[in-house]
């Protein structure tokens, strides 16, 4: 006869087992992704590590093995936020030709965009604090330093000219950054509208 609560309790210490053995970065994704999501829809201040802990079906214990406190959760987003946002900008622009520089300017615009418009919430929670009193980030610089070599790039084929490649990159970034926003606001989010705007205009400013 099988005992039904011996089982039982069997199948409850494999379970156990099992989470026990997951790797590092599968709790530490856990934890960022449970945190993200409670942000997003209470807000940092309501959110707790307990709730975040709970959310991602770990112990508080656990979240403390790899975060000290929640705001650091939100650094790990921000540089998670901030390395996707590169990748996929950076893998738009090589899947151009390397001489079709207008080409490779739309594409950083259209990975940029998407990734901003697919993201925009969990944007503006890890980037809430950022104001004017923090002029320059490591995030952003490293947005402008992927610019700067697509510009770079064109401006020595002859394609484009301006004074300062890093000032043409704020400008580019920036600019995007803003409309974006307002399109946001507005509601109208259609990407593929936004990319053709953009383009247009940053292709006519940086035109040689």
């Amino acid at each position: 006869m099988v005992d039904r609560s011996a089982s039982a309790a069997a199948s409850r210490n494999a379970k156990v087992r099992k989470r026990r053995v997951l790797p590092a970065e599968v709790r530490v994704d856990d934890l960022m992704a449970a945190a993200a999501d409670l942000f997003i829809a209470r807000g940092i201040d309501v959110t707790t590590v307990d709730d975040i802990a709970a959310k991602a079906g770990v112990g508080k214990g656990t979240f403390y093995h790899y975060f000290d406190t929640k705001w650091d959760v939100i650094v790990a987003l921000r540089d998670r936020f901030t390395a996707e946002f590169v990748a996929r900008a950076d893998a738009a622009v090589v899947a151009c030709p390397l001489d079709d520089h207008t080409g490779r300017l739309s594409a950083w615009l259209s990975g940029a965009i998407e990734t901003y418009l697919d993201r925009y919430e969990l944007h503006d929670i890890v980037f809430h604090d950022f104001t004017h009193s923090q002029r320059r980030s490591r995030e952003k610089d490293a947005v402008i330093a992927q610019l700067v070599l697509l510009l770079e790039d064109g401006e020595r084929a002859g394609v484009w000219s301006f004074p300062n490649a890093r000032m043409a990159a704020i400008i580019v970034f920036d600019g995007m950054h803003g409309v974006v926003d307002d399109a946001i606001a507005s509601g109208q989010r259609d990407p593929n509208r936004l990319v053709k705007l953009l383009g247009k205009a940053f292709s006519s400013m940086l035109k040689a």
